[in-house]
């Protein structure tokens, strides 16, 4: 019997624990990684945590409306400044511990009981982290010397310019957590074959077998798929019951498209709505992911604005594909597994895959990726 043309990954990719370290290295402290929304922190000291993988970053308005970030570490011994995931620092950041004090940009404003004459407090700035928008999203990079974010995105700019993203408003998030590897999320996210067995209700509004691909970049995959005829948007029962959004073409009104953005961004682009999933990796086998959906701000102040048909619609098929990724974890665990064959309509995953290799083949050693200890 024929083993296929392309095969999955080893069960190390998913379980191993020095294979995770590695990809968070190659990927995650190398990309420029989705953080959030800018108006999420739109006035000096508001502020949100990014937490994955043992690290943890502040993200902030500085008081001249600048992006800041920083490691959620004090330059004193260590501790962490913040716990809480969001909020307004009150003028200034404080070490719980010793009091050291910081501002929004990072500078060493106060550390008490420090008076040695060999002591200079601009030596002692929080360690920064890069930041870069698109379209109201923002990143984050921790290396010393990021190439732009525009490297990254390549043609999506362009390609989504239509939607508008920066003038869509959150509505709703829903915070899941996961017991499977990351990659098993981004691999569900790419393929329907599942879909007339695990979502029956998404099965009704568009043909799984109608994806339309793009070529895979360096730093994305995806595509388009089509509604099923009658149908106008992804919701309980694909009624839409909001205005398109503006900018859009015939074309892009009748077609929702997915894009996996490395290496934690799920960008799903719909005729009246965006749906984000961020991923945090917690572990090895341990995901965080964040689904948020956003809708234009003329639509929200409508009266009646409805947005419960996607939202319930989307839970039910989150969830639907958390159960699944999570078997799927567990089957991989098991000693009897073995890589399987892809499908010909699989190319996406063995594109992703293919990224993953091609990382672990280049990189020697963590401290290849240098943070931006500046």
């Amino acid at each position: 019997m024929g083993q296929g043309k392309f095969q999955t990954l080893s069960a190390r990719y998913y379980t191993g624990p020095d294979t995770f370290r590695q990809e968070m290295e190659s990927f995650y402290f190398r990309d420029w990684i989705y953080a959030g929304r800018e108006e999420s922190i739109a006035a000096p000291g508001d502020y949100f945590l990014c937490e994955f993988a043992g690290e943890s970053l502040i993200v902030v308005r500085s008081q001249s409306g600048a992006l800041r970030a920083f490691y959620n570490v004090c330059r004193h011994r260590g501790t962490r400044l913040c716990t809480e995931g969001a909020g307004q620092f009150g003028g200034r950041v404080q070490c719980p511990y010793h009091g050291w004090t910081y501002d929004f940009d990072g500078r060493l404003l106060g550390a008490p009981h420090m008076e040695e004459a060999d002591f200079a407090r601009e030596d002692y700035g929080l360690h920064t982290v890069s930041t870069a928008t698109w379209d109201g999203h923002l990143f984050l990079n921790l290396r010393a010397n990021p190439p732009p974010l525009s490297d990254q995105l390549g043609d999506l700019p362009r390609k989504f310019a239509a939607w508008r993203m920066q003038d869509l408003r959150l509505h709703r998030r829903i915070d899941y957590k996961v017991k499977a590897n990351w990659k098993l999320v981004v691999l569900n996210y790419n393929e329907c074959l599942h879909c007339p067995h695990l979502h029956p209700a998404l099965h009704q509004l568009t043909d799984y077998m109608g994806a339309d691909n793009e070529a895979p970049r360096p730093g994305y995959i995806g595509g388009s798929m089509g509604f099923r005829s009658g149908v106008e948007t992804m919701s309980i029962d694909g009624r839409r019951r909001r205005d398109f959004l503006p900018g859009l073409d015939e074309i892009q009104r009748r077609q929702v498209y997915y894009y996996a953005i490395y290496p934690n961004l799920l960008l799903s682009l719909h005729p009246d709505y965006m749906m984000v999933h961020t991923l945090w990796p917690q572990s090895v086998d341990r995901t965080r992911i964040v689904c948020e959906w956003f809708f234009h701000p003329a639509e929200i102040a409508k009266p009646g604005f409805c947005a419960d048909d996607a939202i319930a619609f989307w839970d039910t098929t989150n969830r639907e594909d958390w159960a699944v990724v999570e078997l799927s974890q567990a089957g991989i665990g098991s000693r009897a597994y073995t890589p399987g064959p892809y499908a010909g309509c699989e190319s996406l995953l063995h594109a992703f895959d293919s990224e993953v290799l091609k990382r672990e083949a280049s990189f020697s050693t963590p401290a290849r990726i240098v943070p931006n200890f500046t």
